[in-house]
């Protein structure tokens, strides 16, 4: 993935996204700066839906809310997506931009906003794809879907597998992940 020229340093970014007050939660993808659109009831619902079927299932592993990533292969981009999955306690001691190394699963929700098409649906598989994350879970509620995107391209970025699952459909997360998850209630959570 070719990186634009960028609107400033991540350096320079980092400095910013420190100060900004915690209603704001800015990304730095691609050498620019972004807005995440604050969550909705139904967005948090849908998290914590996950949340709860990943601890069931595998307690070994946690899943974090706001941990932000130096994603890509050359850490220049800075995301912070709706959740990430890795071992228990795997990010302790870490910084607010953890390095992905160790993450299992990325997760983002589609938000109501006009970025969402560019943000979620390319450039931010684009970025974890590079940074070797394994799986990249999209639940899409503009669709009513979930794209499963396993097998990251670390020379290109992206992922060279997605597989399409209609809300009420039965998924399984494949390897590293290995979760079964029922996606019926995610009918409830779209507009």
């Amino acid at each position: 993935m070719a990186e634009r020229n960028p609107q400033m340093s991540v350096e320079d970014f980092e400095t910013i996204a420190s100060g900004a007050p915690a209603t704001v939660t800015l990304e730095f993808i691609d050498g620019r700066v972004g807005v995440k659109k604050a969550r909705d009831g139904d967005h948090g619902a849908v998290v914590s839906w996950l949340t709860k079927r990943c601890m069931r299932s595998r307690p070994d592993l946690d899943l974090y809310g706001t941990q932000g990533l130096r994603a890509d292969a050359g850490g220049h981009s800075r995301a912070r997506p709706d959740a990430v999955l890795t071992p228990e306690a795997h990010f302790a001691g870490h910084g607010a931009w953890a390095d992905p190394d160790g993450t299992l699963m990325v997760v983002e929700v589609t938000s109501y906003d006009p970025d969402t098409d560019r943000r979620v649906r390319h450039e931010k598989p684009a970025v974890y794809g590079q940074a070797g994350i394994p799986l990249y879970l999209l639940i899409d509620r503009d669709g009513s879907t979930i794209t499963v995107h396993s097998s990251p391209d670390r020379q290109v970025g992206g992922y060279r597998n997605a597989r399409v699952t209609k809300f009420g459909e039965t998924l399984v997360l494949p390897d590293p992940v290995g979760i079964e998850l029922d996606t019926e209630i995610l009918k409830n959570y779209v507009r």
